[in-house]
């Protein structure tokens, strides 16, 4: 007998059949004599659907009345859920962020949780056994009493952060996928399903691409030491043993992994632009005066390249930043030239950053050079690389993404055998 977490993501819960597939997992785990706790996101679809409809109704819309808005998808399926449950006999009551209480700060529509008090839910575990169907992605900010939101793919956070507060065994995220790949299957068929991977790999995956789960909530992991299992929330619920090990991923603490490999993954994103200001005066802050307005617009710089040139005068800069802010990010660097002094700047959309992700890295070297000789050897041009000590990230041509990652793929084994 334990305590589960249990997250439905939206195509999971995409309508009312499907939300009676949830319920029989659900139930399964009941009838395991499990405590249960459940976490829905929206409809698929819903939550875009309710964001057109602020932007319809006011292109600069208040972003406290755009959280009211959108929050109401995950209210929707809590409630639809819990009536489904019921009806198959199971105690449970949906609940909103506010009645929990989850406690966030005031960001709208990006909001962090900074509190959850979990004791009520755990007490009705006991007194009722009760499940609670809670909505994700939605917390209060307890100065203004108003609704947040956590931002896009926020109820996989919302998941974590209640799993941490009622002090669960284990926090299961359900989706369309049934575990973590060593890359996308769609692009490399071989590709091969990790049964378990150490959250700072997992984070570094999350953060350059992969899409299985939010980087916040796999920070939240890591921080509360709570397992996260990744399974497919389409495998028959009457399929599966409560009581042994689920199918899919286990996200964990590298302690619990018995031998770690020198390459877990391959991410990948073509949400990327490249920009290049030539000819810049080499002296102290100059950097500053690029990077500082970029900050103040909330505009998030990744890879970065500087290179002197013969006469020690000047220098060029290479940057990157996600393609939806390449406009911001232009004209930001464009109304600060005056400051800055660049003769140039140049600029690219039509590029990728393929990263290589491992803890096993920290002890093996040449992981890197081998990739360079690789990529080199299929004419695939490096315009910028960035390194840390579990991965690393080159930024190539959008044309050879697919190319690039099948070679490395292949190259550090990670195909299916």
């Amino acid at each position: 007998m334990g305590r589960l977490v249990m997250k439905f993501g939206g195509t999971s819960v995409a309508n009312i059949d499907r939300i009676r597939n949830v319920a029989r997992h659900v139930k399964r785990e009941v009838d395991a004599g499990h405590d249960v706790a459940v976490v829905v996101s929206a409809m698929a679809g819903k939550t875009n659907e309710l964001v057109e409809w602020c932007r319809d109704a006011s292109p600069m819309h208040d972003a406290r009345e755009y959280d009211a808005v959108v929050a109401s998808g995950e209210q929707v399926t809590s409630g639809l859920l819990a009536i489904v449950l019921q009806g198959m006999g199971i105690q449970a009551r949906s609940w909103q962020g506010w009645q929990i209480a989850i406690k966030t700060s005031d960001a709208h529509a990006s909001a962090r949780i900074l509190e959850i008090d979990g004791t009520e839910i755990i007490n009705r575990f006991g007194d009722r056994k009760e499940v609670a169907v809670i909505a994700g992605f939605q917390g209060i900010n307890p100065q203004t009493n108003r609704i947040t939101t956590l931002g896009r793919g926020g109820s996989d956070t919302s998941a974590v952060a209640i799993a941490a507060a009622i002090r669960a065994d284990r926090c299961d995220i359900y989706t369309d996928v049934d575990g973590v790949y060593t890359t996308d299957p769609r692009v490399v068929p071989k590709a091969r399903r990790l049964d378990k991977i150490a959250f700072e790999d997992m984070l570094e995956l999350a953060s350059l691409g992969a899409k299985v789960l939010q980087v916040r909530s796999v920070e939240l992991g890591m921080v509360h030491n709570m397992p996260v299992f990744v399974r497919s929330s389409f495998d028959k619920p009457e399929d599966i043993d409560p009581h042994g090990t689920p199918p899919g991923t286990l996200i964990c603490s590298e302690e619990e992994i018995m031998e770690s490999h020198v390459v877990t993954g391959i991410a990948f994103s073509k949400d990327e632009a490249q920009i290049s200001l030539r000819q810049i005066e080499d002296k102290p802050g100059v950097a500053a005066a690029i990077f500082g307005p970029l900050a103040d617009a909330n505009i998030n710089v990744d890879m970065i390249v500087q290179n002197v040139s013969e006469d020690g005068k000047t220098t060029d800069l290479t940057f990157t930043v996600p393609a939806s802010d390449y406009n911001r990010a232009r004209d930001t660097i464009t109304s600060s030239k005056g400051k800055i002094g660049y003769a140039r700047l140049d600029s690219a959309t039509d590029v990728s950053k393929v990263s290589v992700i491992g803890s096993g890295m920290r002890s093996h070297a040449g992981v890197a050079a081998k990739a360079f000789k690789a990529l080199s050897e299929r004419n695939i041009n490096i315009r910028a690389i960035t390194t840390s000590e579990i991965k690393f990230s080159v930024l190539i041509d959008a044309a050879y993404t697919e190319l690039a990652v099948r070679t490395l793929h292949t190259l550090y084994g990670l195909d299916q055998t």
